[in-house]
């Protein structure tokens, strides 16, 4: 067993270092205090601590951007300059490190273009496929791969541009009442004042009868003004009382008027009012495809590239089969050209199905999809690269997975590891952590607080270490649910035993809370959701579960447009079609609040301190200063956003970047300001000692006292704190926060309002990125949310969140089409005796309290 305390001066110096281990010397990335650690290759590494403690600093700030960086000084020095590198970490040695891959989590590029397909590079193969077996019809030329693909010129509808979806208008869209005549304003579409009253005088001298109603108009007529391409230009004698000449006026037809509106115009508003005249859909060239149609009429056993890109993997690896590729061909080297491509392809869909994603179609756009779905498809990717000797470095690859999914993961961890790999995993699912070759746990707290390694060895081998937050619910026991103290045991590694509830514990059939009406909504038509009905209850905590694919994030946002398209006074009731039939229950709900992982803002002028609102309140203190009053100066000068306060060399971002020629662009310190973000006249002004920078460098834990007599100020500091936040500064920028910490952050900002009648919140997967310490925190909040009379939904694969619900709707029973039923709805307790749930197993796990639930 091997321990390392970064703290002891009793390290093995690297050269005594065992063979077969990557050695880190004097880390300090972030908030790594000079650690030294040494991890095995060759086998499963997993990093563990809580949230903010120092893990991902160490397993990517530190090792996979050191091995980065030696990659890159193999490339020549021009060449780097076309290849977005990152900081060079902050560590003394490593030694013993391989190349490494990283697969971190992130949401799909926001391109629409970009697809399965295209991720995996399953596309290309099956695009060879078509063009080389595909059955063409009779005297039509091969086509070249790229004919296939909607991504290239050749290939690309002319109409859609290769996107599958047109914009386009209709007589519907163009003219909202048919009953007004053109005087009136029949056609909505066309602009108002002079130029309406211009464009109807045209077509009267054109003679066309403005005064009838439109629907009386002829159809050849109605369609000539709505959608003609011809441009006439005729006289116009204007008919007022008072003398105007005629004048030369011509005309425009709707559609005309609302592409040429769309094309041209500077204004924001007159672009937003075209785009209301206008409508997405299928493109109707290309039927969605974003293809020519030459390409659409090669087929492999009657179906063309389309209907292909739109099977589930599951379909498409039984229609890749010897009976499904392509039929004989008098030309032998054809069908030998079929049988290989098709070989190949059934190899690489199939990790795919094993890992759980069987569910998906090649044709799948990538922002529909979750971060686990994205980083299990480049899991898949490398298992198929057939590299060897590299260390993968993976970002908690559990994220989105019920458990019924996390056994295939940890097999191709597994198949990685055979292969002559190392795998190192950022993790916080506690059963793939127990089933890891060695770990390595990293605090003993968050922020100035961690930063150390307190054990490096075997898993078992972390009982002995009685500072570990992770120790009680990966050896112990505990659960985020269980009534046990962070880090406190018996001093055996077994947490105490199970007490009274307290708030935010696991709820027992006896104490589950009573629903107060609920949500029907009936006949949900939506993605997998077909003609579904369901009650979501009101007035507690509900977790929706399911496999991936299963639907629970789109019954989410059944219930979030329900809610959005609620009638209010004045508004057009029927200015949004809803998936659902009808929705009684919402006239209970006041107000919807979605809590995401989304980022709080995509600029690193945004932070916490911005984002939750403290930052205003301590603007206003500052600005009530003496030394601020004499001087001046308002609010608005302590903003490192608005001129006149900030600096002017950096305009308040801190730091400027330094041009390298053929090296990497750097990042470096203003060197006015040194990074404080304002001028030397507004960091004069102190409040109780400290200028603005000084107090943005404070962490919460830190500002909760020194702000403690700024009412606003104190409330924010005291909900971050309660979810677990204290080690933040108040000026981090949002790009350096994780996707968990930024949803706390939202959850913490929700939470400092005051009550304002029945909310319902809704939350995807909100514990993705927490420690199991980290999710009790989470839990308290989400029941102090109920007590306080609302309503909380969340989507969730912890079964120890689950088990702490009142109510529980499950999904499925698989993923994509062959999900999008309730098959199990009530108390955990009776979802977890429930035979047709796959969820059930490990629902009564949790429920029994041995410590499995936490992504058993």
């Amino acid at each position: 067993m091997h321990t390392f305390d970064a703290a002891l001066p009793t390290q093995p110096a690297a050269e005594d270092a065992p063979d077969g281990f990557v050695r880190v010397r004097g880390a300090r990335e972030n908030n790594l205090k000079n650690v030294d650690v040494d991890v095995p290759r060759d086998a499963i590494v997993a990093f563990t601590g809580i949230s903010g403690s120092g893990k991902s600093s160490l397993a990517f700030g530190t090792i996979f951007a050191e091995a980065q960086r030696r990659y890159f000084e193999s490339v020549a020095p021009y060449a780097r300059r076309l290849i977005q590198q990152g900081n060079n970490p902050r560590v003394e040695a490593i030694t013993g490190l391989p190349p490494a891959v990283a697969l971190q989590q992130r949401r799909g590029t926001p391109s629409a273009r970009s697809s399965v397909g295209t991720v995996t590079t399953l596309s290309n193969s099956l695009r060879m496929l078509f063009s080389r077996a595909g059955d063409y019809p009779q005297g039509a030329g091969i086509l070249y791969s790229d004919s296939f693909s909607p991504n290239t010129a050749t290939g690309a509808c002319p109409v859609c541009h290769g996107l599958g979806t047109a914009h386009t208008v209709s007589e519907q869209s163009l003219v909202q009442d048919p009953a007004l005549s053109i005087r009136d304003g029949a056609v909505a579409a066309w602009p108002g004042a002079w130029q309406g009253k211009n464009l109807r005088d045209i077509l009267s001298h054109l003679g066309s009868d403005v005064d009838v109603p439109w629907r009386d108009l002829p159809r050849k007529d109605r369609d000539w003004i709505l959608f003609t391409e011809e441009q006439p230009v005729v006289e116009v004698t204007p008919k007022r009382d008072r003398v105007e000449k005629p004048y030369k006026g011509q005309f425009w037809s709707a559609r005309s008027h609302v592409l040429h509106t769309l094309a041209d115009s500077k204004s924001a508003p007159m672009r937003d009012r075209a785009l209301s005249f206008m409508h997405s859909g299928p493109c109707p060239n290309c039927a969605g495809s974003g293809l020519k149609p030459d390409a659409l009429a090669v087929t492999i056993d009657g179906r063309n590239i389309a209907a292909m890109n739109a099977l589930s993997l599951t379909e498409l690896a039984a229609a890749l089969q010897p009976s499904g590729t392509a039929g004989p061909h008098a030309d032998g080297s054809r069908e030998a050209v079929a049988d290989a491509i098709s070989k190949d392809l059934l190899q690489r869909v199939g990790v795919l199905v094993d890992l759980g994603l069987g569910y998906l179609s090649l044709g799948r756009a990538t922002p529909t999809l979750s971060p686990g779905e994205m980083q299990r498809l480049r899991i898949a990717t490398q298992l198929r690269s057939g590299l060897f000797g590299v260390v993968y470095v993976l970002d908690e690859p559990s994220a989105g997975l019920h458990p019924a999914d996390a056994e295939p993961l940890l097999e191709v961890l597994v198949r990685l590891k055979a292969s002559g790999n190392t795998v190192f995993l950022v993790e916080h699912n506690m059963d793939l952590v127990r089933r890891a070759d060695w770990l390595v746990d990293v605090g003993p707290r968050a922020g100035d607080d961690g930063g150390q390694v307190l054990y490096s060895g075997p898993v078992a081998g972390l009982a002995e270490v009685q500072d570990s937050v992770t120790r009680p619910y990966l050896l112990g026991g505990a659960t985020p649910s269980s009534p046990v103290s962070v880090g406190a045991t018996d001093g055996g590694g077994a947490p105490p035993s199970r007490g009274g509830r307290a708030e935010g514990d696991l709820r027992t059939e006896g104490d589950r809370r009573a629903a107060s009406g609920g949500l029907q909504l009936n006949g949900i038509t939506l993605h997998n959701l077909q003609d579904l009905d369901v009650t979501v209850p009101l007035g507690i905590l509900t977790s929706v579960t399911g496999v991936s694919g299963a639907g629970k994030s789109t019954l989410l946002e059944v219930v979030s447009r329900a809610v959005d398209a609620r009638p209010r006074p004045g508004a057009d009731s029927g200015a949004q079609q809803l998936p659902v039939a009808g929705v009684p229950g919402l006239e209970v709900v006041d107000r919807l609040v979605q809590v995401d992982q989304r980022p709080i803002g995509r600029t690193p002028r945004s932070n916490l301190a911005t984002y939750t609102g403290l930052f205003d309140s301590v603007r206003r203190e500052f600005a009530a200063t003496d030394a601020a009053r004499a001087r001046g100066f308002t609010a608005s000068r302590f903003s490192f956003n608005v001129a006149g306060g900030r600096c002017e060399n950096c305009l308040g971002d801190g730091w400027v970047a330094v041009e390298l020629l053929f090296l990497p662009g750097s990042y470096g310190p203003c060197p006015v300001c040194h990074g404080a973000r304002f001028n030397d006249e507004t960091l004069e002004v102190e409040y109780r000692g400290k200028n603005i920078a000084e107090v943005l460098g404070l962490s919460v834990d830190a500002a909760s006292g020194f702000l403690s007599d700024i009412p606003a100020a104190a409330r924010s500091l005291a909900t971050l704190r309660e979810v677990g936040l204290g080690y933040l500064r108040l000026g981090q920028p949002a790009t350096e926060l994780s996707g968990g910490e930024a949803q706390r952050i939202k959850l913490a900002t929700e939470l400092q309002r005051a009550r304002r009648g029945h909310t319902l919140y809704l939350l995807d997967e909100p514990t993705t990125g927490l420690h199991p310490a980290d999710v009790r925190l989470l839990l308290h909040q989400l029941n102090r949310l109920v007590d306080a009379g609302n309503t909380v939904v969340v989507v969730e694969h912890d079964m120890d969140v689950v088990a702490a619900s009142d109510w529980v709707l499950d999904l499925g029973p698989s993923g994509g089409a062959a999900g999008g039923r309730v098959m199990a709805a009530g108390t955990p307790e009776d979802v977890a005796a429930d035979a047709g749930s796959r969820t059930a197993p490990y629902l009564a796990k949790a429920l029994a309290g041995d410590g499995a639930g936490h992504g058993a």
